[in-house]
């Protein structure tokens, strides 16, 4: 089945919120919901893939200067494995150097999936750090212990933060969710 990549439209944002969540949904980023799209500003820019009127695929990607950032790439789950992200990753790249990118990177975590998808799509890992969840429902004393000292009369439920991949093994002894952060990096 043909799906035709095209220019993202406010009309689109609907699908194109519900694409992300439920290709999220199975990896270490389910918890990152968004309610409304996040404005990708000029230079940069934001594609879909769509089949029988159908969103299957989407990719925004910033440029600053030289380089070029995917802020999101996802394929609806019904329509993965059909060379869908790689289609919008090919336009991707080819309108990021056309717009005068030399680089491509994105960020994302540690899911086995998408790191072989990068990998085989000519990406090397450049950089790391860690992201930290405490999460009272997982264990009433992480939130505390994320914080230490807290404001009086204020009681933590969930703390997301970032650390140096030095503390890893530190961290990891003391929440149960512990991320790595991977940049990886595409030249163009």
């Amino acid at each position: 089945m043909h799906h035709a990549i095209r220019d993202y439209t406010a009309e689109d944002e609907t699908a194109w919120l519900r694409c992300r969540v439920l290709s999220f949904l199975t990896t270490a980023s389910f918890d990152d919901v968004v309610t409304s799209k996040p404005t990708i500003p000029a230079p940069g820019f934001e594609r879909v893939a769509e089949s029988g009127g159908t969103l299957t695929g989407i990719i925004d990607v910033a440029i600053d200067g030289d380089l070029a950032t995917i802020e999101t790439i996802a394929v609806h789950p019904d329509h993965q494995r059909r060379g869908i992200g790689r289609a919008l990753l090919r336009e991707a790249r080819a309108r990021a150097r056309d717009l005068g990118a030399r680089t491509l990177d994105a960020w994302t975590r540690d899911d086995p999936g998408t790191l072989r998808w990068y990998r085989a799509n000519g990406f090397t890992e450049s950089e790391h750090y860690l992201h930290v969840y405490a999460n009272y429902s997982t264990d009433p004393s992480e939130p505390d212990r994320a914080i230490g000292e807290r404001r009086p009369g204020l009681r933590p439920m969930a703390v997301f933060s970032h650390a140096r991949l030095e503390d890893e093994q530190a961290l990891r002894a003391q929440f149960a969710r512990v991320h790595i952060c991977r940049r990886f990096v595409s030249t163009l």
